[in-house]
């Protein structure tokens, strides 16, 4: 989100409301300006065939070699020693992720829209960051939700048979939904995109979703194939809309080679003024 300009005299509080939230949407679609953005583009596609191509053959093997073994190790179904296991599953559901993101955003918007010149720009650098964060979950479960009704691969156990080969594409229901993990597409996608704009928040970021990936294979949720394929949508999904947002030059700038870094944050000690600002009398 970047701050509107400001035009003529002060608007009324549901105007400067209204005028931020379509400022926010207007970036996100207006046409790519960044000068470098064909060599960002062929490092894109570059990367994701090489992800895409790693990620397709180590799923290809661990179904062929390892889906059958690890699911008949892992403890039955709604095992109740499991509780905790199941509570920490759900920090990488993609609707839990979106919400909150989806919320962090409109709480940018309205305290931004109370809000004028640099304290506005600054809340609103925090407001671009957050929608990148959004959209790369946001893009990666869409595509997720569509391989999963294209696929239709069963999850374990499902027809009473330890059975990784069990495929009904386009059934369309949750028992074959399995392929790929939409918790793994999540976390993944949110683990890159925080990792892309907080580069030391990477090793805490990907434990996150190591994690994630594995309860999903404790809950017998899912093959470790499934998890792999997820991890592969998730990250090349927060991929190209990276490029999308370095392309119109938000949040992030493209070097000579094509290379995508991300643009100074905003200061937490500085936030901290806005939000104490923006709360006094």
């Amino acid at each position: 989100m970047r701050a509107p300009n400001d035009i003529g005299p002060p608007a009324g509080y549901p105007a400067q409301l209204l005028a931020v939230s379509w400022h926010a949407l207007a970036q996100l679609v207006r046409t790519p300006s960044h000068s470098r953005r064909a060599e960002a583009a062929r490092r894109l596609a570059r990367h994701s065939l090489w992800i895409s191509a790693a990620g397709a053959a180590l799923v290809i093997v661990l179904m062929v070699a390892f889906d059958l073994t690890e699911i008949q190790l892992m403890p039955a179904r709604g095992t109740p020693s499991l509780w905790p296991i199941r509570i920490l599953t759900d920090f990488g559901k993609d609707e839990y992720v979106l919400s909150v993101l989806g919320a962090a955003l409109v709480a940018v918007a309205f305290v931004a829209a109370a809000l004028h010149g640099t304290r506005r720009a600054l809340l609103l650098g925090l407001g671009t960051r957050l929608q990148f964060m959004f959209l790369s979950v946001a893009v990666s479960a869409l595509v997720a939700e569509i391989l999963k009704y294209l696929i239709g691969r069963g999850r374990p156990f499902v027809g009473g048979q330890a059975n990784p080969f069990n495929f009904i594409p386009f059934e369309g229901t949750g028992a074959y939904a399995s392929l790929p993990s939409g918790h793994a597409v999540a976390a993944f996608a949110l683990a890159f995109a925080v990792s892309a704009l907080w580069p030391r928040l990477r090793v805490f970021m990907f434990t996150y979703a190591i994690v994630i990936l594995v309860t999903r294979l404790v809950l017998l949720a899912h093959h470790p194939s499934d998890v792999v394929a997820g991890a592969m949508v998730g990250t090349v999904g927060a991929l190209a809309v990276r490029y999308w947002f370095a392309a119109r030059r938000l949040g992030f700038a493209i070097r000579a080679d094509g290379t995508i870094v991300p643009l100074p944050g905003a200061v937490s000690s500085r936030l901290k003024r806005v939000a104490h600002g923006a709360s006094a009398p």
